[in-house]
């Protein structure tokens, strides 16, 4: 594996980009923009999405769908509600020795799908991994230390990966657990969110810490239901992704939601920004999913009811307060039988 295509050049494909070209990769990477491809070719530069992080000149941008899955591995990097309808329109130039690599964190909302079910649904030739975890795009680009989950059902397909990603300063763990690595990663934005609000609501320290507990335990519970491991729920991409996201205004969710704290409109937040807060959209999807399931996540449900059903903050903190008391339950025992 020597030559890479990135799908997406917001500020993770970009970060993706930029190690794999710092580890010697032959990489092409698309952008819906023009201004960014031309950026990207002329000044080595992505200042819309990941700015001031200068890039290495190999990269090579390209607005081109087809030219762009001309590459051994690719890298799906669009944001999770957009996936699909990306990959029907190439999929006719995805060849069948290509490895997709899914670098999006989400549920479909219209489909309640978990992005590994969506590439099967639209790719159903092609070999496929799932790359999460901790990672802010920005420390990723500028070489900062940062530990990864690479999850792959064919383990040596995994290896391989991992060896073609991987550097010093980018460590990817391997699991043949694709259910679990991408339950956390999907959770933990709408439970970035929760936090960001109470933040916002001057909630305290307390508080958030209590939110991040107890939305972990979410968290386990759909992932159980799922089918997903203990190992990878409290691993990287699961407990890992779940503190770096809560805590920091770095995480475009947790920012969002500290806006809607302090009294700001989501309309007003999403038209102010460039990026995308995958939390937004995944929230009701994974309350939705939960309710098929019959798990209970009273956070997710509160989350996904604030931001699409005009419910009042105040109100739904007091309604989660209210809930009553029960006991806390070992997490290994902990099957979705105990109610938050």
């Amino acid at each position: 594996m020597e030559e890479a295509g990135i799908i997406g050049a917001g500020a993770w494909g970009t970060a993706l980009a930029q190690i794999l070209a710092q580890n010697g990769r032959r990489v092409r990477i698309w952008a819906r923009e023009a201004h960014v491809v031309e950026a990207i070719n002329r000044d080595h530069a992505n200042p819309r999405f990941l700015p001031g992080v200068p890039l290495e000149p190999a990269i090579e941008a390209t607005g081109d769908l087809k030219e762009a899955a001309a590459a051994e591995v690719l890298l799906l990097a669009v944001p999770a509600q957009y996936l699909r309808t990306v990959l029907e329109r190439m999929k006719a130039d995805i060849g069948k020795k290509v490895s997709l690599v899914i670098a999006a964190k989400g549920i479909e909302r219209k489909s309640q799908r978990l992005m590994s079910e969506v590439v099967a649904e639209t790719v159903p030739h092609a070999p496929l991994a799932v790359l999460s975890g901790p990672t802010f795009a920005a420390e990723v680009a500028h070489g900062l230390p940062t530990a990864v989950t690479l999850a792959c059902a064919e383990l040596a397909l995994g290896r391989r990966l991992v060896a073609f990603l991987g550097s010093p300063t980018f460590r990817p763990y391997l699991t043949d657990d694709v259910i679990g690595a991408q339950t956390g990663g999907a959770v933990k934005n709408v439970l970035a969110i929760a936090c960001g609000i109470a933040t916002g609501r001057g909630l305290g320290e307390n508080a958030r810490a209590a939110l991040i507990t107890r939305g972990f335990a979410e968290i386990a519970r759909l992932g159980h239901a799922l089918g997903a491991r203990d190992a990878t729920l409290t691993g990287l991409s699961g407990l890992g992704d779940l503190v770096l996201t809560c805590g920091a205004t770095q995480s475009r969710n947790f920012s969002l939601g500290q806006e809607l704290g302090k009294g700001e409109s989501l309309k007003n937040i999403l038209a102010a920004r460039d990026s995308v807060a995958e939390g937004v959209a995944t929230a009701p999807a994974v309350a939705a999913l939960a309710r098929q399931r019959e798990v209970e996540m009273p956070i997710v449900e509160a989350t996904s009811r604030i931001l699409h059903e005009d419910a009042s903050i105040d109100e739904s903190i007091k309604a989660l307060l209210a809930r009553p008391f029960t006991a806390e339950t070992g997490f290994a025992l902990d099957r979705g039988q105990a109610r938050d």
